[in-house]
């Protein structure tokens, strides 16, 4: 298949009413509104077909950069894509899913993630989050840098109520992360999530709510699930 052949299945199998869905959580610019369950399946036929991948998120219709997102391996783009990946993600589910999906492969992971979360645009800052929170739910523990680890939550409890509004969602998702992957800093991220306590997040028209991270880590807790690690950061 080539990048007509993907597009032209990809249209087909579009919806209008997953158009209104998708324009509900925030989607911008072009899409056919191709549900995440009928992407799987093309993904599996053209996996790490890299070059199709790229020309796939350059095309900016969100279905096409969602299915690059489970094409590509990331451990094979350049730190130059990936910084391009996420500077043009436009919403949530390609900022904080799509980027990290690919970020979290890749050698420089931490250090992308790092220079992300310091940008001034709030889709760039929430990918740095979220592919800091994929990297601690799949590295083991001694690859993570915990000094940094615990700054950066330090910095949530100070900065996270002044945030930008996805911005906000997504520390609020790496104080989760790290209480639920990261054993030696679970008292930490139990501290913290109890300094931030409810975390206020426009959701837009959506029902989606904003977990909270004191009664989420609790559950992790009490299913004595602390600190098991995932073995991809995709889903």
């Amino acid at each position: 298949m080539n990048l007509e052949d993907v597009m032209n299945e990809l249209k087909a199998l579009g919806s209008s009413q997953t158009v209104k869905t998708f324009r509900n959580h925030g989607a911008q610019g072009e899409l056919y509104g191709v549900k995440v369950g009928d992407l799987k399946p093309i993904a599996k036929r053209l996996k790490k077909r890299q070059e199709l991948a790229m020309q796939l998120w350059d095309t900016n219709n969100s279905d096409a950069m969602y299915l690059a997102s489970l094409v590509a391996d990331g451990s094979q783009m350049s730190v130059k894509q990936l910084n391009h990946w996420a500077k043009t993600a436009s919403w949530y589910m390609l900022s904080e899913y799509a980027v990290p999906f690919v970020a979290a492969e890749h050698g420089q992971a931490v250090t992308l993630a790092s220079n992300w979360i310091g940008a001034k645009q709030a889709h760039t800052a929430t990918s740095g989050w979220t592919t800091y929170a994929a990297t601690v739910s799949v590295f083991p523990d001694e690859r993570l840098n915990l000094d940094q680890i615990s700054e950066l939550l330090e910095s949530i409890s100070s900065d996270i109520h002044n945030s930008a509004n996805r911005v906000r969602y997504t520390m609020n998702g790496f104080v989760i992360a790290v209480g639920t992957y990261v054993r030696p800093l679970l008292p930490l991220a139990k501290k913290v999530a109890r300094q931030i306590g409810v975390v206020a997040v426009d959701m837009g028209t959506t029902s989606c709510k904003v977990p909270h991270a004191t009664e989420y880590i609790a559950k992790i807790e009490a299913m004595d699930r602390v600190g098991k690690k995932r073995k991809t950061a995709r889903c």
